[in-house]
């Protein structure tokens, strides 16, 4: 592809990666480092996504790419040769545990020692997160089975003393801590100091959350793997996608489920007819606005006089739930398999000295207008798509017909620009078409002059997540 610039070449790439994704769904199983795992390998590491930093380079393996990883797959999947992606399964009266990722709502089921089973109620965008990290770890597992051996082909010593540490099952501490970590530095690549803070980072949530299996022993049991592998002890890692799966991607099953359960929500409590704001967001960001201050005053505890300060203070505390709930707030759990909750807030039951003295409301237009915010937590990818698509069409309720009365959709998210701070304000003026029909175009209702002139606000094309 010469001549092409190297965001060209990164399109095409994510182009020909999300295409293999398809056909391999649609065969039905794959093996990551057979011919066509290649190609995948090719093609993330022409994308080059940020996340997975120094991917690319063979002679360091990339500690932080490593952490985003094992923080977003169940614990123990360095350890698996068999994975089966399906449809949404039964097995909560098996004896197979059940394991949800620290930073990432997917379910799996450890069928095995080697083996897992990751239920996909998401839709595609799930798969293609799986089968990139995967990919990731591919590339990575190589890098570490390159470092095993020496120049003569023999195990080097620093891999002799993991496999004795990890195989001891001893926790480590003072120098002999600092001697494990030093000699896994020499195999990774990566200074002592960086091969210690994966140390500690990956160390803190396998103690405190069991959320992975600790670096030690996640790096010798991918490069175990990788030499049985090639020693033909093993045939390797093979990835299984079920008929089920194949048959839900693209139906809206979930997303049906869930707005379904959503309308018959805003039906029982007589809020169906009523103007919707529907917005999406971190489920604590509205609660807290509309609440926090009201909670606070109702304890008798000070209020920040900035609204942002208040709720860095106190968007963990448990006390704005139960106020919240005698306001006008209804938590909806979702039980559909999205794994999107969702939030109901009946305006007119908030009451004026809840909000904020530095928030500007509107309690005339509130009583008149009688608005409802629908609060739903981040979708992921295509998902998003689904569930708005299912929000906003029509429903049978009761042998009726169901529509929402929308008035606004806010999105409000992570977003990269170049100027600017945590807690500015970052207005989007720009949508990239990302090749597929599953995209809303939104103009954004929101400028700069709709907010105060102490508040940094930055408007333009912007990179999202």
């Amino acid at each position: 592809m010469a001549g092409l610039s190297k965001s060209q070449k990164a399109k095409s790439a994510i182009r020909k990666f999300k295409t293999l994704s398809d056909a391999l769904l649609l065969r039905g199983s794959y093996k990551p480092t057979g011919k066509t795992g290649r190609t995948l390998i090719d093609a993330l590491k022409e994308i080059g996504p940020e996340i997975y930093g120094t991917m690319s380079n063979p002679r360091i393996v990339e500690l932080k790419g490593l952490e985003y990883v094992f923080d977003r797959m169940p614990r123990g999947i360095e350890g698996c040769k068999k994975i089966t992606l399906t449809a949404q399964e039964d097995f909560h009266e098996t004896a197979f545990e059940e394991i949800i990722p620290l930073k990432r709502r997917r379910i799996s089921y450890a069928i095995s020692d080697s083996e897992l089973c990751f239920v996909i109620t998401r839709g595609a965008s799930e798969i293609y997160d799986f089968m990139t990290h995967l990919t990731f770890l591919v590339i990575e597992s190589e890098k570490i089975f390159n470092q095993i051996c020496n120049k003569e082909g023999e195990i080097r010593q620093e891999w002799k003393q993991l496999e004795e540490y990890v195989n001891n099952g001893v926790e480590l501490s003072g120098g002999k801590l600092d001697k494990a970590i030093w000699n896994l530095s020499i195999i990774l690549g990566r200074t002592y100091k960086e091969t210690k803070e994966t140390y500690d980072y990956l160390q803190h949530s396998h103690l405190d959350k069991n959320a992975n299996s600790g670096l030690f022993k996640i790096i010798h049991t991918i490069g175990n793997l990788k030499l049985e592998e090639n020693e033909k002890k093993s045939d390797g890692l093979m990835i299984q996608f079920t008929p089920s799966l194949q048959d839900v991607i693209g139906h809206h099953k979930y997303a049906s489920l869930w707005a379904n359960n959503i309308k018959k929500n805003l039906q029982s409590l007589n809020l169906v007819a009523r103007p919707i704001h529907i917005i999406s967001a971190n489920l604590h960001s509205v609660k807290n606005i509309l609440y926090c201050s009201g909670a606070l005053k109702n304890d008798g505890q000070a209020i920040a006089d900035s609204l942002y300060d208040m709720i860095i203070e106190n968007r963990e505390k448990t006390n704005i739930d139960p106020y919240a709930l005698e306001n006008g707030y209804f938590f909806i759990e979702d039980n559909s398999g999205s794994n999107i909750d969702v939030q109901i807030i009946d305006t007119t039951l908030v009451k004026p000295e809840s909000f904020h003295p530095n928030s500007d409301f509107d309690i005339d237009y509130i009583q008149e207008e009688q608005p409802v915010i629908v609060v739903m937590d981040y979708a992921f990818g295509t998902q998003a798509f689904e569930l708005m698509d299912e929000l906003l069409g029509p429903c049978e309720l009761d042998e009726c017909e169901v529509q929402l009365n929308i008035k606004s959709i806010s999105v409000m998210g992570k977003a990269g620009i170049l100027p600017g701070k945590k807690g500015d304000i970052m207005l989007a003026s720009a949508h990239v078409m990302e090749g597929s029909a599953h995209n809303y175009i939104v103009n954004n209702d929101l400028s700069e002059h709709d907010f105060a002139d102490e508040v940094d606000c930055y408007t333009g094309p912007m990179v999202t997540v």
